[in-house]
């Protein structure tokens, strides 16, 4: 529908009622049957009615005429020319104005039938009434039906003045009769009493003054009733005339405009109505006051006249606010029409831009972790797109209620509603589509991954066999078990028909998807291939029997002897060659049988390791690969976004808050893309031949990657940076511009992401690379890697500690940080103090430095993502140089204490677990042997600057290995812990006093028989320095001995497959067995069962058996070792102390 269509159907209901409403506003006249209607007209109107009492106000003030309201006997109005004494002199023009103004007030009807007049001349002469009379005469406009003369009351003015009458009657000019009356009395001979004034012997009421007000009062009132009703047409034809604005400013604006005008005209109104009200209100007074007063033609036809006026007025009115309510209606409907045209519009614009941001959900993914971020990403964007969708909803139900209250603009309303609806459902729909095709896509990667995860088992498990067990019958049989088992497992893990795959996943698979498909399946393949060749091997093991030895007989001395043979002694050598011929074939067939035995043997050693080389390559490729699309990721970040932030062309889409806020949003991601592109990712791709080597690389690196620290301790800034602003448009053509289809929130997890996708990719190749020379590298740089995680994580907290007044820089390396229960004990404190603080534990957050450790507490977290962290609130630290350790609290194994200045406070800290507790104490009791070991130094310093100590012997390798480098670095280190305690063995009471060097081990439990079962580390050679020494430096290969061991990797099959050992448990070596097999107890679960050696090696590693820097010395008590307040004063003494503690 056309505006000119809408304007031209708006205006036709103004233009119904404009016709009856123009109509009452200007009238019309009726017959003169009418009178009262006469009236009110002709006042109404200034063609009849040339003059008003305002405009001659002062000439009626003289009262040289008026009309008093009297009538005749046939109702002619009379006006009364009183006795003036001036009369003559009155100005022509005045004159005329009066009898004019006079003569046109009674109705025409009354008018019509003549006047009376009385000439009121007692106290003049005849001259004077002679001259009244013809001026009277010349000037009178109105019809006359008498002149009644009151003549001069003096006997000789009354003689002449009759006879000049009789003589001058003709001079007169005047068609009606002049009468000359001689008394008043005469006068009520013609004139009732009552219609007369009281100046001429009558009874009517008359004051010229209120009747002068009456009259200015009502006219005054008849032509505000004429302006408001001329200004009522005037805007009621605006507002017929008015077209509708086509926005909702201009729409609103007119509706306030009009709406005020027409405010003002009901004001108007109001005024008039209450003018009227008031003059009505005075011509009824005296009837009011008395209601036996009876009003004079006059003013009952003034009260006729302003009655009529006020009843027009108020039909006027009516007239209007019906007009009014139609006009309203319209600009009303108007307006929201156009509010919904604005928001239709603003509306229709997001919904674009949320189904342009859908469409570029594409991506199916390339894991299941990345497509669960996709689905997490499409959930985010599906519920910020709730609100937009829901607005369109409504606002299509704000159009079909439109509709259906019959609005004007209905053919404009419907198609957009039409388009609110169909824009909705397509968004739910398309939304939908993509969920259901993300989830097929996240079914499809679990089932690969499934099958990967099964491919790496069954890899483990080939490589995991031991050959030696393989070489006996039931080894090759018992092996074939575990292979058929495992392959049992395949129904349910493995890829079977690769087209059924490309069927049902046809609308996902995309070329790299496909890709990946071929890769699991080629992969699942290659390994079921090796399982086949396995089993071959297995089977001809399994198959051979042990042949019996076929006994032969000695040569015969007469068979040698005698010349000639008997029959049966022929017999006999026939038997004797055949069994030597026998035995020369059991001979060359048990040769071949063990050449094939060999062969198989050989064949199977060699396949294994041809499978790790091949899985090694796989981790390596994999490794680079994703190496090189994280440098592109990052250089991509850093060029469209980084950069363009700095671009003055795109400065205008960038908000103020958002301006100089790179550093926060992208932290320090420009160092690790250089770090990376120059400098890692060139030294890995040195390695893409020897992938087993690899570990040296994140070795020689190691420091550099300290930088993820930085980036990781900025994240929550730049997180609650982004979102703030993650709606802006800058991002948004940014992404727009690199085509990306995630936003740039997932690119600045990127960094978080790879540094912990290095250690699963160590672990791999560790997995395949336990034979190889880089083993030892691998694992160190694993270990290597987790510290820098949990260094990462370590520092997230430390910067959430508040309240601190110093440079926690200041205080070392944070080594632990954690949460415990607390309770302190102080010798200066007071007693109920002390009691109340032994029982009640403080919930405490600790940070151990290397200085010092922190007591925090923990406060509630809030915020979201990275915002969602705890803080920590400081409340007191403690020098580590006056630190001591009690490792075992009597009664829970999860407690131990940490005591200041010689036990003057003591705090008992209790651990979530025991192995928690271990890791506390262990790095405590690290912190206190280097300290121990620095004072050491310092004092055998001095004492050789005293002493001129000889020089330092000379090194026998001037170019040694790296790997023998790092081992003697090991050993040195080991070699100084246990050095540093070199005689203080025996003070601390041993229980095996001809055992008394080291630390006497303790136990985690606290049973009485654990606690005496003490042992002396110098039974272990792992940590004993004989052992080193005999060992040539560290190099030999490290034995088992029973003992306690921490576990340093997961262990998920021993022989007994319902024994399993986790990373960081406490196991137990009992004793060992046949076979290279290790009788074993987990402490951590109570388990027990048996553990190959080679594996039981891999399991704990170099980790040293639980020690504790305290001995039992009555079971009831601990000895300590601290590093006190005094250890420089010590350190001057060249000893340190280890002091006993009772209780």
């Amino acid at each position: 529908m056309s505006q000119r269509r809408l304007l031209r159907e708006g205006h036709e209901s103004h233009f119904r009622i404009l016709p009856r409403f123009i109509q009452i506003l200007h009238g019309r006249r009726h017959s003169r049957n009418n009178p009262r209607q006469i009236c009110s007209d002709e006042i109404m109107h200034q063609d009849i009615i040339p003059l008003y009492a305002a405009d001659i106000q002062d000439q009626l003030k003289k009262q040289f005429a008026y009309l008093s309201g009297g009538r005749g006997g046939d109702g002619c109005p009379v006006i009364t020319f009183p006795d003036y004494p001036a009369f003559s002199e009155i100005p022509e023009k005045e004159f005329q104005n009066v009898l004019t103004y006079l003569t046109s007030i009674p109705s025409l009807r009354d008018a019509g039938i003549g006047f009376i007049l009385v000439i009121d001349r007692r106290q003049d002469k005849w001259t004077s009434v002679k001259a009244s009379i013809l001026r009277i005469a010349a000037s009178f406009p109105g019809n006359l039906q008498l002149v009644l003369v009151l003549r001069p009351t003096g006997f000789f003015h009354r003689a002449l003045s009759d006879i000049a009458f009789k003589f001058n009657k003709d001079e007169f000019k005047m068609k009606v009769p002049i009468i000359m009356l001689g008394s008043v009395s005469e006068l009520q001979g013609y004139i009732d009493k009552t219609q007369l004034t009281e100046d001429l012997g009558g009874t009517l009421d008359y004051c010229h003054n209120r009747w002068l007000s009456r009259r200015t009062a009502i006219e005054g009132f008849a032509q505000k009733v004429k302006q408001t009703a001329q200004i009522l047409q005037s805007f009621g034809t605006e507002l017929a005339e008015t077209e509708l604005p086509n926005d909702v400013q201009s729409t609103s604006s007119l509706l306030a405009t009009h709406t005020e005008k027409k405010d003002k005209m009901k004001e108007d109104i109001r005024l008039a109505v209450e003018q009227g009200d008031d003059i009505l209100e005075s011509i009824t007074k005296p009837v009011t006051e008395n209601p036996e007063y009876k009003l004079n033609q006059d003013q009952l036809d003034n009260q006729t006249t302003v009655e009529r006026l006020l009843a027009q007025l108020h039909e006027t009115e009516t007239a209007f606010d019906e007009f009014w309510i139609k006009h309203q209606q319209k600009l009303e409907q108007c307006l929201r029409l156009r509010n919904f045209e604005q928001n239709f519009r603003e509306v229709k614009a997001a919904l674009d831009i949320v189904s342009e941001r859908l469409s570029t959900f594409t991506d199916v993914g390339n894991s299941c972790s990345h497509v669960e971020h996709i689905l997490k990403d499409l959930a985010n964007f599906e519920e910020k797109s709730c609100e937009t969708v829901a607005k369109a909803r409504m606002l299509a139900s704000e159009g079909d209620a439109f509709i259906q209250s019959n609005h004007y603009a209905v053919d404009s309303i419907i198609p957009k509603c039409s388009e609110l609806h169909h824009l909705c459902d397509a968004f739910t729909t398309e939304t939908e589509r993509r969920r259901n095709l993300l989830n097929k896509s996240l079914e499809l990667h679990g089932l690969l991954e499934k099958s990967l995860k099964w491919c790496d088992e069954g890899i483990y498990l080939l490589a995991s066999q031991p050959v030696d067990k393989c070489q006996s019958q039931d080894g090759a049989e018992s092996a074939l078990q575990e292979i058929e088992k495992f392959l049992d497992t395949g129904a349910r893990n493995k890829i079977k028909e690769l087209n059924k795959i490309y069927r049902e996943y046809a609308h996902i698979l995309n070329e790299d998807l496909k890709e990946h498909v071929q890769k699991v399946f080629q992969k699942q393949e290659s390994m079921e291939e090796m399982f086949q060749k396995r089993q071959v091997s297995l089977k001809k093991l399994a198959a051979k029997q042990t042949r019996p030895v076929q006994p032969v007989a000695p040569r015969p001395e007469a068979f040698v002897k005698s010349p000639c043979t008997s029959p049966g002694l022929q017999r006999e050598y026939v038997s004797n060659s055949e069994s030597s011929v026998l035995r020369r074939v059991n001979c060359r067939r048990g040769k071949s049988e063990m050449t094939e035995l060999h062969q198989s043997r050989g064949g199977s050693t060699m396949d294994d390791e041809e499978n790790l080389a091949v899985l090694r390559q796989h981790v390596m490729n994999e490794l680079i690969e994703t190496e090189r699309a994280y440098v592109e990721e990052l250089l991509c970040v850093l060029e469209g976004y980084a950069a363009e932030m700095d671009n003055p062309l795109m400065a205008h889409l960038i908000s103020p808050e958002l301006q100089n806020k790179k550093d926060i949003l992208f932290g320090n991601m420009e160092e690790i893309y250089h770090f990376h592109n120059r400098i890692f990712l060139r030294e890995l791709e040195n390695y893409v031949e020897f992938p087993e080597l690899v570990g040296r690389c994140f070795l020689d690196q190691m420091e550099d990657f300290q930088i993820y620290e930085k980036y990781c301790q900025n994240k929550p800034r730049s997180e609650s940076l982004w979102r703030q602003f993650s709606d802006s448009v800058f991002f948004q053509e940014c992404q727009r511009k690199l085509d990306h289809k995630l936003s740039l929130d997932s690119y600045l997890l990127k960094p978080v992401q790879r540094i912990t996708k290095y250690q699963l990719l160590l672990k791999e190749m560790l997995k395949y690379s336990k034979n190889c020379e880089g083993a030892e590298d691998l694992q160190e740089a694993l270990t290597s890697i987790l510290g820098i995680l949990k260094a990462v994580n370590d520092s997230m907290h430390q910067i959430a500690i508040t309240g601190y007044d110093g440079n926690l820089n200041e205080l070392g390396k944070l080594l632990m940080q954690g949460s415990f229960n607390v309770w302190t004990d102080h010798k200066k404190g007071h007693s109920k103090v002390k009691d109340l603080a032994r029982f009640k534990p403080m919930q405490r957050h600790l940070f151990l430095h290397e200085k010092a450790v922190l007591f925090c507490k923990k406060r509630e977290e809030n915020g979201e993502g990275y915002e969602k962290a705890p803080s920590y609130s400081y409340k007191h630290s403690l020098n580590m140089a006056a630190v001591g350790i009690t490792e075992n609290v009597k009664g829970d194994a999860k407690k131990f204490e940490i005591w200041y200045n010689a036990r003057e406070e003591v705090y008992i800290i209790q651990a979530p677990t025991p192995e928690v507790k271990a890791t506390w104490v262990n790095e405590i009791r690290k912190v206190l042997t280097s300290q121990l070991q620095a004072c050491r130094e310092a004092s055998q310093h001095r004492t050789l600057e005293q002493t001129q100590s000889l020089p330092l012997p000379a090194s026998s390798c001037t170019s040694p290995s790296r790997n023998h480098i790092r081992n003697t670095k090991k050993m040195e280190e080991r070699k100084a812990d246990l050095t540093s305690l070199e005689g203080y063995g025996t003070a601390v009471a041993p229980k095996y006093p001809e055992k008394g060097k080291g630390w006497a081990k303790t136990s985690h439990s606290l049973d009485a028989s654990e606690e005496n079962d003490g042992w002396s580390s110098a039974e272990d050679p792992l940590n004993s320095s004989d052992a080193e020494e005999e060992g040539g430096g560290g190099g030999g290969e490290m034995k088992l001995t029973p003992g306690k061991y921490t576990v340093v990797t997961d262990y998920e099959k021993g022989v007994s497959e319902e024994f399993t050992v986790k990373s960081g448990e406490l196991v137990q070596l009992i004793r060992e067995g046949e076979d290279g097999l290790w009788y074993v107890k987990n402490l951590s679960t109570g388990k027990e069962g048996w553990i190959p050696a080679n594996n039981l090696l891999m399991l704990i590693g170099n980790s040293k058996s639980a020690q504790s820097l305290s001995s039992s010395e009555s079971g009831t008590a601990s000895s300590t070792l601290s590093t006190s307040s005094s250890c420089s004063d010590s350190c001057n003494a060249s000893s340190t102390s280890f002091s006993d503690i009772k209780g």
